[in-house]
């Protein structure tokens, strides 16, 4: 007779705790069937509630040139402060691409892929309270690509975009903020470092500072490139350009980036926006993105096209969203006296650009660096830019594709055959 009591108990507690009745009561750090729950690695099919894998696979970069393998993993866990992500889709960057190419050093072997949506499944232990409340298991969420610890100088200060552990850790050495990888093989144990949260991979943790709750009413898929692309320009525009309604803007590079730079510019209320690239079809797309005016820079002058369609000016605000030292200097030169130039592209590690020192001096140029926004502040407002429809996330995902087939996309981005931005689904 106990025994059945105690089933049966065990049986409504998994229940609740799945939906979330007692979370205000039952600390899940402590709780034995709670996602925080202590368990060995041989034990690692009852990882979270209900079950789950003892393995999942990744997409591992080995090095420079080389093609991505898909391995096997053991199941990442989340240590304190920390949330498990069954990942959903992962968005292909361009950064992505530096990497894999060695155009940026970063530690290898590393699961790549750092614009995420997913399904919380569990919670590291000894996490506090107010976030066990805010992220329940079973919430879908978006991740940032700037993780930010949130107590370093800089995360104090508000500005989690130069939080010091990301740099020093992520960037710096391919861990989290203990410096350790959660990322181990499943037939060695062999260490496996992350860039960002090691994205292109079935399940991944992230720290909870650099996420946010996505709307069941946001799709997993189109909704990846929240955390990066769209992050990155609402960075651009909002922070570092302090874009005002009215302002004339251009954007250099119409990548997944660029695109997301128009489409912010048109909700900040631009009165002109000019996209510049090289290739016809993603300056069609452009004109559906919120582009004004576009300029393909093989064909035009793209600095005199841009002063001819500001009045001789230039424009308030140009953005440069590839990273090359040519559209640096457009960049420069495509902005009004006192006009602000912000450059948001990776370039390669030995990539320099040369100023006009005098015309920079005397004409009160602003050269403007911005890597992404700030999680905290920044991802929910972006996510609601989504949700109430104002920015478009239809048309801003161009391709869809498999874990297996990561390698053939990152390919056709680097040939520049992607158009907008291109998503892994790991379902």
């Amino acid at each position: 007779m106990m025994s059945r009591v105690i089933a049966t108990f065990r049986y409504f507690l998994r229940r609740s705790i799945r939906h979330n009745k007692f979370s205000p009561l039952i600390d899940s750090s402590k709780c034995l069937f709670s996602t925080g729950a202590a368990v060995s690695k041989q034990d690692v099919a009852g990882y979270h509630l209900g079950g789950g894998p003892s393995f999942m696979r990744g997409a591992v970069f080995w090095e420079p040139n080389s093609h991505l393998s898909i391995e096997e993993f053991q199941i990442p866990r989340p240590k304190a402060g920390e949330v498990l992500i069954k990942t959903k889709a992962c968005g292909i960057c361009h950064s992505d691409l530096h990497v894999i190419k060695g155009e940026l050093p970063f530690s290898s072997p590393c699961v790549v892929g750092h614009e995420i949506t997913g399904e919380v499944v569990e919670i590291g232990r000894h996490t506090d309270r107010r976030t066990i409340e805010r992220f329940p298991i079973g919430t879908h969420v978006v991740g940032a690509f700037i993780m930010p610890c949130g107590n370093c100088f800089y995360c104090s200060k508000g500005e989690d975009d130069l939080c010091q552990d990301f740099f020093a850790y992520n960037r710096g050495k391919g861990t989290l903020y203990d410096g350790e990888t959660r990322l181990f093989l499943r037939s060695n144990g062999k260490p496996v470092f992350m860039y960002s949260m090691g994205g292109m991979a079935e399940y991944c943790v992230v720290p909870s500072n650099g996420l946010a709750v996505l709307p069941n009413s946001l799709s997993y898929t189109k909704s990846a490139i929240l955390g990066c692309a769209v992050f990155t320009a609402y960075g651009a525009m909002r922070n570092a350009a302090e874009m005002r309604a009215g302002d004339t803007v251009a954007v250099i590079g119409i990548g997944g980036v660029g695109s997301s730079c128009l489409q912010i510019a048109k909700a900040f209320g631009a009165s002109e926006i000019i996209a510049v690239d090289v290739q016809d079809e993603k300056l069609e797309n452009a004109k559906m993105l919120g582009a004004t005016h576009t300029i393909n820079a093989k064909k035009e002058n793209a600095i005199d096209k841009i002063k001819e369609l500001t009045g001789g000016f230039g424009v308030d605000i140009a953005v440069e969203a590839l990273g090359k030292p040519l559209t640096f200097m457009q960049c420069i030169k495509s902005v009004r006296e006192g006009g602000k130039a912000v450059m948001i592209g990776l370039a390669a590690s030995n990539a320099f650009a040369e100023v006009d020192i005098t015309h920079i001096v005397r004409r009160k140029i602003k050269i403007i660096g911005s890597y992404g926004a700030r999680a905290r502040q920044d991802l929910p407002q972006v996510v609601k830019l989504a949700e109430t429809g104002i920015f478009n996330l239809t048309d801003s995902v161009s391709r869809v594709c498999k874990l297996e087939e990561a390698t053939s996309a990152y390919e056709d981005l680097d040939r520049g055959d992607i158009i907008g931005r291109a998503v892994v689904e790991m379902d």
